[in-house]
């Protein structure tokens, strides 16, 4: 059995006084809201915050309208039929009913990149001498490299990105609105851009047609190998990828290409062939890496034939098992 690290735990009401305590605590301090990805990776001893600050009870993190608060859960987003449809698909195909009961929209967007090599227990960690993302100095998916290829395993993200969502984070100091996309860093270890003192605590999510489809080897929990969002923006379609980088991106070149043009199959293959270029799957993850890169224009496809309006409810079902409607 793998126990939780001793740790203090503390339960502010407000955001300012949770604000004030990750101020004086620093980096020896964490958020914790469901607690679904940051326990698992307590028990491993890939985190050992000395206090542990919890958001899930203050008010300001659960506002469930126009502008949703980050402590809003994944099974409350998934039954909110007003939000976007590529959210809600991204948010039902996360984990399983009883994590998406307990995780939130705030922490799926900062969930910790993952590796074949780092999520593993202490004990396997250290019988190959530890990596460079925790408490080793070699990437063992990389041996040459200098950076952290752990890879982004967040669903919501990319589907979050195509739509051009924004976050807000606020601090002790001061709080800033930024573009999600500048959220993050494509590097396994800092792979955040939201420093230890703030919270990430609502975003704005704009209303528009929009899809996501997640490629993972069982059908009911895993991680996602391969996200692609798709969103219609100003009459064009937006793509964003996920779990093929170490954080996820809306791609440009793709999206450049698509921007004015009406979606035929001529552009929609040519748009997954340019999206599959930048697609950089590692081998620390699930299934076949060349694989995975081929296929992420079939599923570039997928995203693309579906936001025109064609049936893809038989690829859906082959894919995965559930989907709001």
């Amino acid at each position: 059995m793998m126990r939780l690290p001793w740790f203090e735990y503390r339960a502010p009401e407000t955001l300012a006084e949770a604000a004030q305590i990750l101020a004086g605590e620093g980096a020896n301090a964490a958020l914790i809201a469901g607690g679904t990805d940051l326990l698992p990776n307590m028990k491993r001893r890939q985190m050992a915050p000395r206090v542990l600050v919890s958001v899930r009870q203050i008010p300001e993190l659960r506002r469930n309208g126009s502008v949703l608060g980050a402590g809003v859960t994944l099974t409350e987003i998934v039954h909110k039929p007003a939000l976007p449809l590529g959210l809600r698909q991204a948010a039902a195909q996360v984990a399983t009913v009883h994590l998406r009961n307990m995780g939130t929209i705030g922490g799926n967007l900062c969930l910790d990149t993952r590796c074949n090599y780092y999520n593993q227990n202490y004990e396997w960690r250290k019988a190959i001498d530890f990596c460079l993302k925790k408490d080793g100095d070699i990437c063992w998916v990389a041996t040459a490299s200098k950076r952290c290829v752990a890879m982004s395993s967040t669903d919501c993200a990319p589907a979050l990105l195509a739509l051009g969502a924004r976050v807000r984070l606020v601090s002790a100091t001061g709080e800033r609105e930024i573009a999600l996309e500048d959220l993050y860093n494509n590097d396994g270890i800092d792979y955040l851009r939201r420093r230890p003192d703030e919270i990430l605590t609502e975003l704005s999510v704009p209303s528009a047609p929009s899809n996501y489809w997640k490629l993972r080897r069982r059908g009911a929990f895993d991680f996602p190998v391969l996200g692609v969002a798709a969103a219609l923006i100003d009459g064009s379609a937006r793509l964003a990828l996920g779990a093929v980088a170490s954080r996820p991106f809306l791609v440009d070149r793709a999206n450049d290409f698509l921007r004015g043009k009406a979606l035929s199959d001529e552009v929609i293959e040519e748009a997954g062939r340019l999206a599959a270029s930048r697609a950089k799957p590692m081998d620390n993850a699930d299934l076949d890496l060349y694989w995975r890169k081929d296929v992420s224009a079939a599923f570039v496809g997928y995203a693309l034939r579906e936001l025109r309006g064609d049936d893809m409810r038989e690829t859906r079902r082959r894919i995965t098992r559930y989907q709001p409607a």
